[in-house]
């Protein structure tokens, strides 16, 4: 995580929201006072509805703030024309983009628009720029294929190279891994994380993917309606019980001990020691089956893992059993309860 420097993005007391017909306003959230920093990845959360995308639109000047104030490079955020935005914010929002008829290369050239204008002809040196782009992004052994040719994954990895051809300091990302499957949204997000780092870009994202957030965000903005945001690192925010406050319902349940969210909260102990992978997993198959892997004791049963294919269980009378699979631990352990 980068030492806090000056920020790229800041808000004081910012109301967000919307003017309906005859001039009522109708407030999403208010107060906001946020801070975004050049060589991190700022994730923001929240359930449908908290007003993330409202949030997002508000940033990029696409809707107007209800109150308070946005400065961006330290200047009001109304101060700047269309074409020195651009030079300063790139926006990757989650519409998957009707630019099939285009190869990738092209849809990354669009990101040198604000230097050369719409009619523009490239340059050498932007020709250079779009290259390294799609290198940076990882695609660019597709420049030559229509965008319309690539998986989602592939797409939101072109959609990126544009917003690097930019060179702008800060992007902007609604959801960037909506539409992906398991191993593109983890691809993404680290792909962000590694340019947020050697670039020292100041990237925000929103997004629903609470273990990829905790696992690579540096900051992570919990926004719920009717209550002040919660910013700080993921560790803090699980540790201070931010987590706990915000994704808590009935019948849901936030694990610190975990970082995941359980229908219901454990609470019959299982000791388990041994082999750090296999514990993890065993502590995986027991919260799900209604156990709370804990400390070992003699006073409930045990689970010593010395590989995933020898599980000791110690029970409190003295008896033994080996299981030779998790699925195995699991019925010995539900069977003897």
């Amino acid at each position: 995580m980068a030492m806090k420097q000056t920020s790229v993005i800041k808000t004081s007391d910012l109301s967000i929201g919307y003017t309906l017909k005859g001039g009522r306003k109708k407030c999403v959230h208010d107060a906001l006072n946020l801070s975004l920093y050049p060589g991190e990845v700022t994730c923001l959360l929240g359930l449908n509805g908290a007003g993330k995308s409202t949030l997002l639109r508000t940033l990029c000047g696409f809707q107007p703030p209800l109150g308070g104030k946005i400065e961006l490079m330290g200047k009001p955020l109304s101060s700047y024309s269309q074409g020195s935005f651009s030079r300063m914010v790139g926006v990757v929002l989650t519409e998957k983009t009707n630019a099939g008829g285009i190869t990738v290369y092209e849809l990354a050239s669009l990101g040198r628009h604000p230097y050369t204008g719409f009619f523009g002809q490239l340059r050498q040196e932007d020709h250079r720029i779009i290259e390294e782009s799609l290198i940076a992004a990882g695609i660019a052994h597709k420049a030559h294929n229509y965008v319309s040719e690539l998986s989602d994954g592939e797409r939101q990895k072109a959609m990126i190279a544009k917003a690097l051809a930019q060179q702008c300091p800060i992007i902007l990302l609604d959801e960037p891994t909506a539409f992906l499957d398991v191993t593109s949204r983890i691809e993404t997000m680290v792909l962000l994380h590694k340019l947020a780092v050697e670039q020292q870009k100041a990237i925000l994202l929103s997004t629903h993917d609470l273990d990829l957030a905790i696992q690579l965000g540096d900051c992570l903005w919990l926004q719920e309606k009717g209550r002040p945001m919660a910013c700080g690192t993921p560790e803090d925010l699980i540790l201070g019980g931010a987590f706990e406050t915000f994704f808590s319902k009935e019948g849901i349940v936030f694990d610190p001990g975990t970082g995941k969210l359980h229908t219901e909260a454990p609470t019959v102990p299982v000791g388990v020691e041994g082999d750090l992978t296999t514990s993890y997993w065993v502590g995986n198959a027991l919260i799900r089956n209604g156990f709370k892997p804990s400390l070992v004791s003699e006073e409930y049963v045990s689970v010593c893992c010395n590989a995933p294919n020898d599980l000791r269980i110690l029970f409190p009378v003295g008896d033994m059993r080996i299981a030779e699979s998790i699925a195995e631990m699991v019925s010995i352990i539900v069977h003897k309860s």
